[in-house]
C-alpha cells in the first residue's frame, strides 16, 4: 500500500522527521514531552523517538506550563556562544515551554506555538535555554507579543520552577536560571539552534 507523505513507511521521528515550523523563528511546532499534571519527568529517547520515562519530579512543584522542544533544533556551540557563562550548549533539541488558557492534559503532542520570549539557564556548564511561547491560535493570548506582556507572576513560577526542580536537599545545584529575555533575543536562540542543527546533522 502506498503511504501519502509524511506518513512514509513508519512513523517520522519527534525530533529529525518534524519541521521546525515555516514561520520560524516567530511560530514553531513545539513536540510536547510534560504536561503540568506531570510528577514524572518524560522526555524522547534520542534513539527511537518513543517516550521514555526519566524520574519522577525531584521537586514538590508541578510544571507550570506545557513542556517540550522544538524539532530539527539543536544546542550546540553557536548556543554556547550566546551565554556568558559556557561555550557549549547541552547536546538536545531547543526546550520550549507553551502556555495555554486551556489546560491540555495529555504529551505526545504536536502544537503552534508562537515565541515571547525565554529564560537562559545553565544546568551543569551547559546552555540550556528554555523558550516561552503561547499556543499560537488561544484568543485568551491574541495580544501577548512578548513575554514583558504575561503577569510576572506566570514568569516567576517559570523561573522557580527550572530553578528549583533539580534541587536535592543537602546538595549543592549546579542548576541556576541567568535571565529572562525577549521575543526578539528569544528569535536569535531558535535561529542559532537551528544553525546548530545543521552543523550536527545536516539537511
Amino acid at each position: 500500500m502506498n503511504f501519502p507523505n509524511p506518513f512514509y513507511r513508519w512513523r517520522p521521528h519527534p525530533w529529525h522527521g518534524l519541521e521546525v515550523g515555516e514561520e520560524s523563528p516567530k511560530v514553531v511546532n513545539a513536540f510536547i514531552e510534560v504536561t503540568s499534571f506531570d510528577a514524572i519527568k518524560y522526555e524522547v529517547d534520542k534513539l527511537t523517538g518513543y517516550m521514555r520515562v526519566d524520574r519522577p519530579q525531584r521537586s514538590s512543584s508541578m510544571p507550570p506550563s506545557l513542556y517540550g522542544f522544538i524539532p530539527r533544533t539543536y544546542c550546540g556551540e553557536r548556543i554556547g556562544g550566546l551565554s556568558e557563562h559556557t561555550e557549549k550548549g547541552d547536546g538536545d533539541p531547543l526546550d520550549i515551554c507553551v502556555l495555554s488558557e486551556r489546560p491540555i492534559d495529555r504529551a505526545e503532542v504536536i502544537l503552534t506555538a508562537r515565541v515571547i520570549g525565554g529564560l537562559h539557564m545553565i544546568d551543569n556548564g551547559e546552555a540550556d535555554d528554555k523558550i516561552i511561547s503561547v499556543l499560537d491560535n488561544d484568543r485568551y493570548y491574541t495580544d501577548v507579543k512578548d513575554v514583558s506582556d504575561l503577569p510576572e507572576v506566570i514568569v516567576e513560577r517559570l523561573r522557580h520552577y527550572f530553578g528549583t526542580y533539580k534541587l536535592i536537599p543537602g546538595k549543592d545545584s549546579d542548576v541556576f536560571v541567568d535571565r529572562v529575555y525577549d521575543r526578539e533575543y528569544a528569535e536569535k536562540v531558535i535561529e542559532a539552534s537551528m544553525a546548530d542543527y545543521q552543523d550536527m546533522f545536516g539537511e
